[in-house]
């Protein structure tokens, strides 16, 4: 299916008043929700004239435009935060990983390994655009390398979320450390989002070959021995970490520190490397040591998983991720937010009071709306 296809929108709910058991008007002014594509606007709602009747009562669209907004826009409402809470209860959260877009040795074809190499402006480019993919799924913790390209990544991708809260390195160093970087605001607390650096989620050290062009050292050695070097899975380059070595490190520390604040309920975002990235993958998707050595992870693309009763459901392919992976749970969100739309509106109104032509009303504009998310 095409990217476009899944350039979707989520339903949120505006409630104002209610009506009474006697079905005259208390405040109740509209019920309406906002769907939006990337090329597409949708408001629709229930209009209430006179009282709870059929004939005071028409549900239609209120207004149609065209947006140019790349990723879904949420608005804050109770409905948004009924949704999280349900999908909290049912102990699903989100897991999103980044490769941190490219470094100016990436662009110089230079074996980068542990080497502590900033962002290209093509990099930081990558890493605004991989912000605005991610821009609607909640962020709780933030976990990056001890590497500067991968910390610049998850920063310059926090500054296109539509929550607007900032990220905050944690400093654990030492004692003095900790003390020096307290936040003693409760309401700042609440509007940040914690950031661990951690060196288990590096790239992998590659030894000898890092700063030498990697054209140069395939003309030294041979294509062949470099490849083994760079893709075998327990061949190291000289003095340097096979892609076994690197998994040790980087799937004990995902078990040991990350997976628990997902059995917790919380949604992290992970900014890393190729093949730290790759060996948490390896583990997520149980993949074997011939499978994982021709995994292709592409730069500031994010990837997601839904972490659901114990088990991670892989939302975005990492063999050549595209747009329509990445957007998978979005599209998810769209049919929970009509649901929870629809559930709503019940609470709101009574059932014995809303005419039998209203429901069936909204129904099919759901089901039109379905149609017109899931085809279009």
């Amino acid at each position: 299916m095409s990217a476009a296809t899944f350039h979707q929108a989520i339903g949120t709910i505006q409630v104002h008043g209610c009506c009474d058991a006697t079905g005259s008007h208390k405040g109740f002014g509209n019920f309406s929700a906002r769907l939006i594509s990337k090329s597409s606007r949708i408001d629709f709602g229930l209009l209430r004239r006179g009282s709870c009747s059929s004939s005071g009562w028409k549900l239609g669209v209120l207004k149609a435009s065209t947006s140019h907004t790349p990723v879904i826009d949420l608005v804050s409402s109770p409905s948004s935060n009924n949704a999280n809470n349900s999908r909290k209860k049912s102990n699903e959260t989100a897991l999103i990983l980044i490769r941190h877009g490219e470094s100016l040795w990436n662009m110089k074809n230079l074996f980068t390994g542990c080497v502590d190499v900033p962002l290209s402006k093509k990099g930081v480019e990558e890493a605004i655009e991989a912000g605005q993919r991610i821009s609607n799924i909640p962020v709780d913790m933030i976990y990056t390398s001890a590497l500067i390209r991968a910390q610049m990544t998850a920063m310059l991708a926090m500054t296109q979320h539509r929550r607007r809260k900032v990220p905050v390195i944690i400093h654990n160093e030492s004692e003095q450390a900790r003390s020096w970087s307290s936040i003693f605001s409760d309401d700042t607390k609440k509007q940040s989002i914690p950031v661990i650096a951690a060196w288990q989620l590096n790239e992998r050290m590659y030894g000898e070959l890092q700063g030498l062009n990697k054209q140069e050292t395939a003309d030294r050695y041979g294509k062949e021995q470099v490849h083994e070097w760079r893709r075998s899975y327990d061949i190291p380059p000289p003095n340097g970490e096979s892609l076994e070595m690197c998994a040790e490190r980087a799937v004990a520390y995902f078990k040991e520190h990350i997976e628990p604040q997902l059995l917790s309920g919380k949604n992290v975002m992970i900014a890393a490397h190729g093949n730290s990235l790759r060996s948490i993958i390896m583990y997520l998707d149980k993949l074997t040591s011939e499978e994982v050595i021709s995994l292709e992870l592409s730069t500031g693309i994010p990837m997601l998983y839904i972490f659901k009763e114990g088990k991670f459901i892989r939302r975005g392919s990492p063999v050549g991720p595209t747009e329509a992976g990445v957007y998978a749970y979005t599209r998810w969100l769209i049919l929970h937010s009509i649901f929870e739309l629809h559930t709503c509106w019940c609470r709101k109104l009574p059932r014995k009071r809303v005419p039998y032509s209203i429901w069936l009303q909204f129904s099919k504009t759901g089901v039109a709306l379905f149609t017109f998310f899931l085809y279009r």
